[in-house]
Order: structure tokens, then C-alpha cells, then sequence
């Protein structure tokens, strides 16, 4: 009886097992933790094509779906590419080597809105192979939304995602108080405070390079497919993008590596596994891609612990690193966990009674969490380790972002002649045909030196002089583009008193009239010293990654400007403040900087500035004048011109290039041709003749004047001496009486 007991387990448990395997085989979801929380609603979304909101534009779509017993509307914009143009993905072969390849990323297909009707709502969602796929959030409900298979009707499938239902609810953050407490005491130990008091913050704008590395079991889970790995990790960046929005923090992806054939490192306890990623990222990986901060995207299991990240360490190439569980079916499920971890990069600590947000639970919430909304608390940890970090300010050139090269991307490439962009610019373009060659009797499509889809005459000035220090360009006849900017060398003289530096003249009793208007001037040099000393936003000589710095006594003239005289205070663009200093009886102006702000500073000093008798302000440091002119001196040019920028002779009108010495009509070999000056001699001859004949009717018209009043005073003397016949004894009497009248006397009256 006993054996038949055993048998008849045995064959239960064999059962057992080949039901798990077979559901395994089968692409059964794994058992909890990639099952979605509540079974998919079908919905069709109707797309509007509208123009009654008015936003109805090429990079708008709007959709209408009926959710949950719900007609919501949604409203979407396009999210700029936040893939950088040099994009990598790192893989290796079945022998070890490394791949690196620059795969194509489809552009312009994820987007980012909002539900209309709810102002708190997000909207996360990519259209960039077929349907919708991302994540909804409305009445602090949360949704995944993605196209349903082989559906010809556009069906899609809405999972309402609820981790308090889930059994990842009981799962929590491995950052425990001690480890904080350990990372921040390392990091306050190697940092100098920074001021307590920055306005305006959050209305700046930081960019973080997130690198991520994907473990062999995730990619395995996969598919073992680069391709299914590279677009689930690029829908995770844009639903996180949203997430980070309200932060002002863009999350840039620079780079992916997939441990596709096996795990350098071998998993342990999360805090080693952390530190062995750290270490493996810091001797291999730091010099493949550019990064802020790099997460590892693991399917393991570490106990109840969802990740663990380094506190505050984004931009530190030792420790800015982390290490997420990613077991989850769904990128919406897993994305509030690297969400976290990432909070933790930022400096952000675990929400504590004391902290809110619009939501239940936080994003830093120590526990598994839905939300997608930081709390008080997280704002402030965010703060203040943010505005120490340098890297986070650094914003992203164009020429960084992922363009697909092809023919109606508005963008001129390889083998293009011209490049329309869309069909309806197209139709617009009387120079460039859909196929982006240039449309029979063309000679060319843009450009400063193309007019009418003609080339302009060689002579036509292209790009004026702007100032003192630039020098113009014209059109040589034979290409579309004006000839590259050249300007004078930097270190020739300028208005008597400064130096041409970079295409300026900078004089700083002309930045003060810039600044502060006609009247201002540069302030006492005892200004600068009470002001570019004290290492603050209104006055320093630049700053490192955790705060100002003071300026020497020898470089205060090139720290930030301070003015005197000053009449007005001007508009200002947003984050920059005037102020003014009293020092030992005057009054010092200035404008302030600070982090963050990606606007111009036009207050600190600029280089090219004279600091001293032959010296002048170089990355903020008053320094001897360079050697700028030892490739081009004037006696090179025979007196007769100027060195440019590529130490070349910029001849006078008179001179021809290369060297000034024969007769021409300016200009130098890269300038492209001046136009033929005429002599101006018989033009001004002909100038005084006509003016000449113009005044000859005034002269007859004054001599016709002086005449008549020459006439009526004859006839005036003639009628005088007439009158004077007729009555003779009248004029005489008067003249006795006259002289008598002053001899009357008055009686006396007593």
C-alpha cells in the first residue's frame, strides 16, 4: 500500500513536470511575475483626423477610445528623437569578440500627450510598427495598450496594470538606510557644499545619457533576437522620458550592449552583484559609449529586492551605475522599477509619512508601486544633487540626435543634389523634384548664392560685415554656398583699445552699454575685487562641478562684468537677474549666472578681453597676449591688408590676394571675389554740374527780387519829394518847436 503511495506520487510529480514544461514550450507567460494584473479589454482606436482642437498638425495624432466604459480622447506629440545619432549596439560573437553595429532606428514614431478632459493624465506611445504600444494614464489609472495579433479589424489590447494586485506588491528596493547613509557620508566627504538658495530651478531643462545593458536571460526571454531587445529598450527610454518630464530631466539613449551569448559577471547577493557591474562597467564599458548613468536590465530573481542604485552618483564614472530586476512580461509593469532606481541616481532617498504627491504611493515609494508621479521629497533630493552636476547641463548638439539618412527627410545627404522634405514642400519647391534631384534647367536648389534656381554672379555679397572684426564674403559664380565665414585674426587690434577675439572686439565699457545702455561703463577695479572674489552667481571666475569659484586677485578683471553709470536697467531673458553692490561708496552692477540655464551668459568677461598692458582674459584668466599673429603679419599683406582667420591677407579695395601687392578690388583668397569697384570721380563731377544748373533759376529769381525792390524804392522817393513840393513851411515849424520843448519849466508848488 505504501509503495502504491509512492508510485502514485511519483507519477503525479512526473505529470506536474511535464505540464510546466510543456507550458513553458507553449510561450506560457512565467508563472506571476509576467502575467498582466486583469484580462485585456479589446478596443479599435478611431484615429482623428480633425481640425477642431486646433493642434491638428503633422506632429499631432489623436485617437478616440472606449475604455473601461470610458470615451477618452487622446491628444499626441511627437517626441523628438532622444536617440543620439551615433547610436550603438554592442553584442558579441559565439567566440567572445565584440560587434558594434549602428542599426536603423525608425524615426518620428514615438510620442508623447495627454488624455483630454484630465490635465494630470500621461500618454507614452509608439506607432513604429504598426498600431499602439505604450502606456496610458488617466484618473490615476494605469494602462498598457498594444496591437492585438493578427487582427485585421485594428484591434488592440487594454491591460489595466495594478501592482497592488500583483506579487510583485511585497517587492521593495534593496537601498536600505545604512547603504545611503555609507554612500552619502563618501560623497559629502568629496564635495563642497553649494549654496542653499537657487530660484527657479525647475524651470530648466537637464539631459542625462543613460546607457543600459541587457543580461542573456532577458535577451533569451527575447526571442534571442537584437531586434526585439533593441525596441523593448527603446520603448522603456520613451515611457520614461514622460515619466522625467515634469522634472525637466530628458533621458537621452546613447548606446545599448546585449550580453547575447553569455554574463561576464556572475550573479550574487544584489549589493556584490551591483558592485561587480560597477567594477566590470568601469574597466570595460566607460570608453564605448559616452554615459551619465548605466543600468543593467537583468531576469533574475534576487529575493524580494526589485534593484539597488548608487545614491547620487549620476555623472561619477566609478559609481554611476544600477542594477534592475526585470522579470516582467510588460515594459509598463517594469518601468516604474528602473523609474526608481534611476530616482536614486538623481540623489532622491525612499519616500518617507511625510511625503505626497497626486498619487497614493510615489515613484520612490520603497515598495512596488504603479505611479508615475515624485513626491515633495523626491523633488528636493532631486535638487539639490542635480545642481552639482555639470553633465546634466550639457545640452545635446543636433548633430548628436539619430537622423535616418533618406531621400524627404528635409535634410541634404550623400548623393542628394537637393532634398524637398515632405510631398506637400515639395509641390512648393519650383527647384527640387520628390526624388531630390534638382528639376530640369536647375543649377542649383538653396543656398545664399542661389536665386530663383539660378547661381548668383560671382561679386555678390553673400554675408555682410557684421562688426569690426568680421570681414565679408561674396559669391564666386560657380557654387550655390557662400564661401565658408572668415573673420579677422583674433589678437588684431580693434577701436583703439581692444583686441579682436573670435569675431568680436570686446571692450568691456561696450558690454556695459550693451548691457546697461548708452551712458554705462565699466565699473572701478574696485568693483571687481569687492564683487569677483566672494565666489557666488554674481560674481566668480566660472565654476566646477560642485560650485563657484572665487577669482584671484590677478584675474578679477575677468570674472563677471561690473558696471557704473548706469541709467536703466534693461529687459532681461528669463533666470538672469541685475543686482547691485555697494562698494566703499560705489555702485557696482552686474548681471548674474546660474546653473542650468542654457540661455547665453552675457555677463561674465569674454574672452579677447584686455586685462592689463598686454594682457587679456582667457578662460577666465588674465594672461599674456598669445602669440596669435605669427602666422600672418601685416608686413605679409605689404601694408596694404589684414589677417584673417585662416592667417591669410584680407587686401584693401585697391589690392588684389594673395599678398596685397598688385592692383585688384580686395578681398583674399577665401573671401570668394569682390565685385569690380568703378572710380567714383566722374560720378561726382556730374553730381556738382546738376547742382550747379539747379541753381541758376534761383539766382535769376533773386535778381528779379532785388530788382522790383529796387524799383518801388525809387518810386517811394519819388512820391516823398513830391509831397514835400506841395507843403514846404510844415516840415520847418516842426523842426523849430522840437529842440524847445525840453527848456519848459514846471512852476514850483509849494
Amino acid at each position: 500500500m505504501a509503495m502504491a503511495e509512492v508510485l502514485v506520487h511519483m507519477k503525479i510529480t512526473f505529470l506536474m513536470l511535464c505540464l510546466v514544461v510543456f507550458l513553458f514550450l507553449s510561450g506560457w507567460p512565467q508563472t506571476g511575475h509576467s502575467q498582466h494584473d486583469s484580462h485585456p479589454e479589446v478596443v479599435i482606436p478611431l484615429r482623428i483626423t480633425g481640425t477642431d482642437k486646433g493642434i491638428q498638425t503633422p506632429e499631432w495624432l489623436s485617437y478616440r477610445l472606449h475604455i473601461a466604459d470610458q470615451r477618452l480622447t487622446i491628444h499626441m506629440k511627437v517626441k523628438k528623437i532622444f536617440i543620439t545619432r551615433h547610436f550603438s549596439i554592442f553584442t558579441y560573437t559565439d567566440q567572445g569578440a565584440l560587434i558594434k553595429d549602428q542599426p536603423f532606428v525608425p524615426k518620428d514614431c514615438n510620442y508623447h500627450g495627454y488624455v483630454e478632459g484630465d490635465p494630470e493624465s500621461l500618454v507614452a506611445l509608439s506607432i513604429c510598427f504598426g498600431g499602439l504600444q505604450g502606456m496610458l494614464q488617466t484618473n490615476d489609472t494605469l494602462y498598457e495598450i498594444k496591437p492585438k495579433t493578427h487582427s485585421a479589424k485594428f484591434e488592440h489590447l487594454v491591460y489595466k496594470i495594478d501592482s497592488e494586485d500583483t506579487q510583485f506588491s511585497s517587492m521593495r528596493c534593496r537601498l536600505t538606510e545604512e547603504i545611503a547613509q555609507q554612500f552619502q557620508y563618501q560623497e559629502l566627504d568629496n564635495s563642497i557644499l553649494m549654496q542653499s538658495h537657487y530660484e527657479g530651478w525647475w524651470t530648466h531643462r537637464w539631459y542625462t545619457r543613460l546607457a543600459l545593458v541587457v543580461d542573456n536571460a532577458r535577451h533569451v526571454y527575447l526571442g534571442s533576437n537584437i531586434s526585439n531587445t533593441q525596441n523593448e529598450v527603446i520603448e522603456l527610454v520613451n515611457v520614461m522620458n514622460i515619466i522625467y518630464a515634469p522634472l525637466d530631466m530628458v533621458v537621452v539613449l546613447p548606446g545599448i550592449e546585449i550580453w547575447n551569448e553569455q554574463n561576464p559577471i556572475e550573479y550574487a547577493k544584489m549589493p556584490a552583484y551591483l558592485s561587480r557591474f560597477c567594477k566590470w562597467k568601469t574597466d570595460i564599458f566607460n570608453n564605448r559609449i559616452p554615459h551619465d548613468v548605466i543600468h543593467l536590465l537583468v531576469r533574475h530573481g534576487f529575493g524580494s529586492y526589485l534593484g539597488l542604485a548608487f545614491l547620487g552618483a549620476v555623472c561619477d564614472n566609478r559609481y554611476n551605475c544600477a542594477v534592475n530586476s526585470f522579470r516582467e512580461k510588460s515594459v509598463i509593469q517594469f518601468v516604474s522599477t528602473i523609474a526608481h532606481e534611476l530616482g536614486h541616481n538623481y540623489g532622491m532617498q525612499h519616500d518617507t509619512p511625510g511625503c505626497r504627491c497626486a498619487s497614493t504611493k510615489c515613484i520612490m515609494f520603497p515598495s512596488k508601486t504603479s505611479s508615475s508621479k515624485f513626491s515633495n521629497c523626491s523633488y528636493d533630493y532631486y535638487w539639490t544633487t542635480t545642481i552639482k552636476k555639470t553633465c546634466l547641463r550639457e545640452l545635446p548638439s543636433k548633430d548628436s540626435y539619430f537622423t535616418r539618412k533618406r531621400c524627404g527627410n528635409g535634410i541634404i545627404e550623400e548623393e542628394e543634389e537637393c532634398d524637398c522634405g515632405s510631398l506637400e514642400s515639395c509641390t512648393e519647391d519650383p527647384c527640387c523634384s520628390t526624388n531630390c534631384t534638382l528639376v530640369p534647367g536647375a543649377a542649383c536648389a538653396f543656398g545664399n548664392c542661389c536665386r530663383d534656381c539660378q547661381l548668383v554672379p560671382s561679386g555678390q555679397v553673400c554675408r555682410k560685415q557684421s562688426n569690426e572684426c568680421d570681414l565679408p564674403e561674396w559669391c564666386n559664380g560657380t557654387w550655390h554656398e557662400c564661401p565658408e565665414d572668415v573673420h579677422v585674426q583674433d589678437g588684431s587690434p580693434c577701436l583703439g583699445m581692444g583686441y579682436c577675439y573670435e569675431k568680436r572686439c570686446n571692450i568691456r565699457d561696450e558690454q556695459c552699454r550693451q548691457i546697461f545702455g548708452k551712458k554705462a561703463k565699466s565699473a572701478n577695479e574696485t568693483c571687481y575685487r569687492e564683487i569677483n572674489t566672494r565666489g557666488d552667481r554674481f560674481g566668480n571666475c566660472g565654476n566646477n562641478s560642485r560650485s563657484y569659484l572665487r577669482c584671484d586677485i590677478d584675474d578679477i578683471l575677468c570674472g563677471r562684468i561690473q558696471c557704473e553709470n548706469v541709467m536703466e536697467i534693461p529687459p532681461l531673458r528669463n533666470h538672469s537677474n541685475v543686482h547691485i553692490t555697494q562698494a566703499h561708496g560705489l555702485n557696482c552692477w552686474g548681471v548674474d549666472y546660474h546653473f542650468g540655464t542654457v540661455t547665453p551668459d552675457i555677463g561674465d568677461v569674454k574672452d579677447g578681453t584686455e586685462c592689463g598692458e598686454e594682457r587679456v582674459c582667457i578662460n577666465r584668466r588674465c594672461v599674456p597676449v598669445p602669440a596669435w599673429d605669427k602666422e600672418c603679419l601685416p608686413d605679409m599683406c605689404n601694408m596694404n591688408g589684414i589677417c584673417n582667420s585662416k592667417h591669410h591677407c584680407h587686401c584693401g579695395n585697391d589690392f588684389a590676394p594673395p599678398y596685397c601687392q598688385q592692383k585688384g578690388y580686395g578681398g583674399s583668397i577665401d573671401s570668394g571675389p569682390p565685385p569690380e569697384r568703378k572710380k567714383e570721380v566722374p560720378k561726382v563731377k556730374k553730381e556738382d554740374n546738376s547742382y550747379f544748373l539747379l541753381s541758376i533759376p534761383l539766382f535769376v529769381l533773386l535778381c528779379c527780387l532785388l530788382l522790383f525792390c529796387c524799383l518801388m524804392n525809387r518810386k517811394s522817393s519819388e512820391k516823398e519829394e513830391q509831397n514835400a513840393q506841395t507843403s514846404p513851411n510844415q516840415p520847418a515849424q516842426k523842426a523849430e518847436t522840437t529842440p524847445s520843448q525840453p527848456q519848459k519849466k514846471v512852476p514850483n508848488k509849494k
